[in-house]
């Protein structure tokens, strides 16, 4: 009996294309930025999270900075769930925004994920926190509820909110406080909506 000497043939499967590569990038970065933060992240934990050569990765990318901008993306529907907490009547309005607010920030990947590069890496990165201000003021709340409430606080109303809820997002998330990240978010919402609600609509409906 004869040894086989021809060595197994490799079996060859269709090479994924560009684009589905530069979105397996897209994901193993918004991933990465997410949980380690800007500075901590490298183009070489990306590659590897992506399966792919770092040489790759800069193919698409020229460099992290703009690797993390495009990972900062966050979907139009993220936006639209929110702006829906603004419908309705004044009643209830606070509970409503704490409830979008960590829909938006906790429930959905596609949306938190960017969202947690943005604020991980606007401590290292100028753009981030460019990004994370324009998010917060203008995209989510400003517009809004400027209809609701027409005066010249409004844009002081949308960053004292703004804080307390990023303020609650970093201690759940970020730096893992027991008793923020252990909470019920039903518990959390109870408590805080009527405190954005008292900043959002003075002296008007709980």
């Amino acid at each position: 009996m004869t040894a086989d000497t021809n060595p197994p043939t490799a079996r060859r499967g269709r090479r994924p294309g560009a684009n589905a590569t530069r979105q397996a990038i897209l994901t193993a970065a918004r991933a990465r930025f997410a949980s380690d933060g800007f500075t901590a992240t490298t183009i070489r934990r990306v590659a590897a999270d992506a399966g792919v050569d770092a040489s790759l990765v800069m193919q698409f990318f020229r460099s992290k900075n703009e690797l993390f901008a495009a990972v900062m993306s966050v979907p139009a529907d993220a936006l639209t769930r929110f702006s829906a907490a603004f419908e309705g009547e004044d009643d209830g309005l606070g509970e409503r925004v704490v409830r979008a607010f960590f829909d938006v920030w906790e429930r959905d990947v596609q949306s938190s994920e960017p969202l947690m590069a943005m604020l991980r890496g606007a401590i290292a990165n100028d753009g981030a926190n460019e990004q994370l201000r324009e998010f917060l003021q203008e995209r989510l709340f400003v517009d809004a509820l400027a209809s609701r409430v027409p005066d010249e606080d409004v844009t002081l109303r949308v960053g004292i909110v703004s804080s307390m809820l990023v303020g609650l997002v970093v201690g759940r998330g970020v730096v893992g406080v027991p008793t923020l990240s252990g909470a019920e978010r039903e518990q959390l919402i109870a408590l805080v909506g009527p405190a954005v609600q008292s900043v959002l609509i003075p002296g008007g409906s709980r």
